[in-house]
C-alpha cells in the first residue's frame, strides 16, 4: 500500500486542489493511505475531515509582513511545527510528500526532504507563493498551471499540469434550463454569477450596490454571493426585492450556478479561473489588491490577455462594472 502526505492549506485555493489531487489518487490507487497536515485554526481543518480524509494540524502562522508582534512568536511557532513534523514523518513514513502551498506545507515538506523523501509541489497561481518558491530547490518536480514559471522555479523540475480541479465541479454540471429552473429563474432571462467568495468581497459588493439600477433595467437574474462576512450588511438590499435576484452569504451547489450562469463576476484566484476555464464561462475577473505580490492580477492576465476573460480594475470596478456587464449582453 503506498502512503501519501498532503501539506498546505490556508484558504480554498489551496484546500481544494489538495482534496482534488487527493481524490484523483484514489481513483487510481483505491488502496492508498492518505494523510493532510494542515494549520491549526485554518479552514484545511474542516474541508478535509468533510472530504473524507485524515488531516493533522500544525500550530503555525505565517511570517506579518509588516511590524507585529506575531512575528516574535513565529520562531517558536516554527520550531514546534518542525518538531511535530518530524514525529509525523517518521510515524506515517510516507512514500511521497506533497506541497500545495501555504504555511504548513514549509515544515511538512523541509523535514520530509530531511529524510529523504520524495517532494511534489503544486504551484496554483502564476505568481509562485514564497513557500513554494523556497521549497523548490529540494523539489523532485513542480506541478504549475502558467507558463514562464521558470522565473521561479529550476526549469528541469517543472511539469505543466494545469490545475487540480473538483471533481464534482465537472461531473455534476446540469443543463442550463434546468439549472435556471431549480433556481427560481425565468430560462430565457440571461443570468449573472456574482461570486464574492466566503467571506465576500467589499469591492465588489460595492460595485452591485451602485449599479444597481442599471442592472435591474437589464432585465436578467442574477445570483449575488455578497459572503458571510457582508450578509447582514447587504441581505435588505433594494435588490433583494426583486423575485430573480437572490443574495446569498454563501453557495451551498456552486455547480448548480455554475450551469445557470451565463457570466460570472468573480476574483482572479487560481482555482476558480481553473474551473471558469474548464467549464468554458465567460468571466469578468476583478483582482483582489489585498495578495501577495499581486498575484491574482497576473492570473487574470493570463486569460485576458488571450481575450478568454475581462479583467477589471478593483479601484475601476464600482465606476465601470455596470458599463462592462451591460456591453457583454447587448
Amino acid at each position: 500500500m503506498h502512503k501519501f502526505l498532503i501539506s498546505g492549506g490556508g484558504t480554498g485555493g489551496h484546500i481544494f486542489p489538495a482534496i482534488a489531487i487527493a481524490d484523483a489518487i484514489k481513483l487510481q490507487c483505491p488502496d492508498a493511505d492518505i494523510l493532510f497536515v494542515g494549520a491549526k485554526g485554518k479552514m484545511e481543518m474542516e474541508k478535509v475531515p468533510q472530504a473524507g480524509y485524515k488531516i493533522i494540524g500544525l500550530n503555525i502562522a505565517g511570517f506579518q509582513r509588516k511590524l507585529s508582534f506575531k512575528n516574535l512568536v513565529f520562531p517558536f511557532k516554527l520550531a514546534h511545527s518542525l518538531m511535530k513534523a518530524v514525529y509525523i514523518i517518521r510515524s506515517f513514513k510516507p512514500d511521497v510528500a506533497i506541497g500545495v502551498g501555504g504555511y504548513a506545507s514549509g515544515p511538512t515538506l523541509k523535514i520530509a526532504n530531511t529524510f529523504g523523501i520524495p517532494t511534489v509541489l503544486q504551484e496554483q497561481n502564476s505568481y509562485a507563493g514564497v513557500t513554494n518558491r523556497i521549497l523548490a530547490p529540494k523539489a523532485a518536480l513542480i506541478c504549475v498551471a502558467y507558463p514562464k514559471m521558470e522565473r521561479f522555479f529550476p526549469k528541469e523540475k517543472i511539469k505543466m499540469t494545469g490545475n487540480p480541479i473538483r471533481h464534482e465541479i465537472l461531473k455534476n454540471i446540469v443543463d442550463k434550463t434546468n439549472a435556471k429552473q431549480r433556481l427560481g429563474f425565468d430560462q430565457n432571462k440571461k443570468t449573472i454569477a456574482i461570486l464574492g467568495g466566503s467571506l465576500g468581497a467589499r469591492t465588489i459588493n460595492e460595485a452591485v450596490a451602485s449599479n444597481a439600477d442599471l442592472l435591474l433595467s437589464l432585465n436578467i437574474s442574477i445570483v449575488w454571493q455578497v459572503g458571510k462576512l457582508y450578509f447582514e450588511e447587504f441581505k435588505n438590499h433594494p435588490l433583494a426585492s426583486n423575485a430573480n435576484i437572490k443574495i446569498l452569504a454563501f453557495i451551498e451547489d456552486m455547480n448548480l450556478v455554475y450551469s445557470a450562469a451565463d457570466l460570472v463576476i468573480c476574483r482572479a484566484g487560481a482555482l476558480t479561473i481553473s474551473e471558469l476555464a474548464a467549464l468554458g464561462k465567460a468571466a469578468v475577473l476583478i483582482p483582489s489588491p489585498n495578495v501577495a505580490e499581486d498575484h491574482q492580477t497576473a492570473n487574470a492576465k493570463a486569460l485576458s490577455d488571450h481575450d478568454a476573460a475581462i479583467l477589471l480594475k478593483d479601484s475601476d470596478a464600482k465606476s465601470e462594472l455596470g458599463n462592462v456587464i451591460q456591453n457583454l449582453l447587448s
